[in-house]
């Protein structure tokens, strides 16, 4: 059965594409659960609209990932932390850490989207990746201090 893709459905495609897929599989999964859509006259029709609309909420959503790229960016993290010997940090500085002291700043961003490549256990600063979109990934500057104020 052909079937016009109305969401991402892995192994499958991207929302627009017209794919064949197994009767029973389109009857039984596909069309109850909304992602898929019979490739009719009528569909591939509705399937242009379907997919101007796709594009303007992609550029929408690109437009609104740069806008908090720029507000991440010009942010200022300086985490105060407990030190011992050496400047070495008792622990280390977490993702949680790091998104609440943005929401601080007045900027919600969720910790799971934030990359810590190696766990920062050492006063300094850090560049620390934070991905927006899947293109889109912001550089954040982390200042980590002693709480001390040594």
């Amino acid at each position: 059965m052909k079937v016009i893709l109305r969401e991402v459905v892995e192994r499958l495609g991207q929302p627009g594409d017209v794919v064949t897929v197994a009767d029973g599989f389109a009857r039984n999964y596909l069309i109850p659960r909304g992602l898929v859509r019979k490739a009719t006259f009528a569909g591939l029709k509705d399937r242009e609209h379907h997919m101007k609309q796709l594009e303007l909420k992609r550029q929408k959503l690109l437009k609104e990932g740069e806008e908090l790229v720029d507000k991440l960016q010009a942010c200022k993290i300086t985490l105060a932390k407990k030190v011992g010997e050496e400047d070495r940090l008792y622990g280390s500085v977490t993702t949680q850490e790091i998104a609440e002291a943005l929401l601080a700043q007045g900027v919600q961003f969720d910790r799971k989207h934030i990359v810590l490549d190696t766990p920062i256990k050492a006063l300094g600063v850090y560049d620390v990746k934070a991905k927006v979109d899947p293109g889109l990934t912001a550089i954040l500057k982390v200042w980590v201090v002693s709480e001390n104020g040594e």
